[in-house]
């Protein structure tokens, strides 16, 4: 049987969201697998923006309860972190106890990605902890995101391939998310 994989990721607010979806859809399938993405939902009409939200998050759940593992692009989008869609599809799956894989094209971990948010004004306090200007915590654990995600992941065998794309490929580099891929088949067989 062939195992379906729910492909997570900001790719769908690319411009070429469309040519990205399908580059990933393909490889998935040439590995075995059976994509299953966001950017092939078909949205049911709606009446309001409010009604057409629900319903791509409808939608989008009931891909994910049909999927039996995801991997998630986890590449910084719009801010120093994942996405919070993705995150959340993250999330979901770990609560469904569903296999979680997942990607990054940034190199840089979490507590890097805050300094340099503030010119590198981070500093540790008398206790060791790190904080930011305001003197709120960073997490400083070395992972490639929020310690929910990273560690949420690895906890369930799953991995988080760290990539290093280059800044005018963040989300269409595929080099990650190819290795990132052939871990989910070796596990999922």
């Amino acid at each position: 049987m062939t195992k379906k994989v729910y492909l997570a990721g900001p790719e769908v607010f690319l411009p070429n969201a469309r040519e990205i979806l399908d580059r990933k859809a393909a490889l998935a399938r040439e590995a075995g697998l059976l994509p299953l993405s966001p950017g092939d939902l078909e949205i049911p009409h709606t009446n309001s923006k409010r009604e057409r939200a629900a319903a791509i998050n409808a939608v989008d759940e009931k891909m994910m309860i049909q999927a039996d593992a995801i991997i998630a692009n986890l590449t910084p989008f719009r801010g120093i972190a994942a996405d919070t869609g993705t995150a959340f599809e993250l999330g979901f799956m770990c609560a469904s106890g569903k296999p979680v894989f997942a990607y990054t094209n940034v190199a840089r971990d979490h507590s890097g990605r805050v300094s340099d948010l503030y010119g590198g004004a981070v500093a540790y306090d008398a206790e060791g902890r790190l904080r930011d200007p305001n003197g709120i915590a960073v997490e400083d654990f070395g992972l490639a995101d929020n310690l929910m995600l990273h560690a949420g992941i690895e906890r369930r065998g799953g991995v988080l391939i760290i990539g290093d794309a280059a800044r005018d490929a963040l989300y269409t580099d595929l080099a990650a998310f190819k290795t990132c891929l052939a871990v989910a088949v070796e596990k999922l067989r």
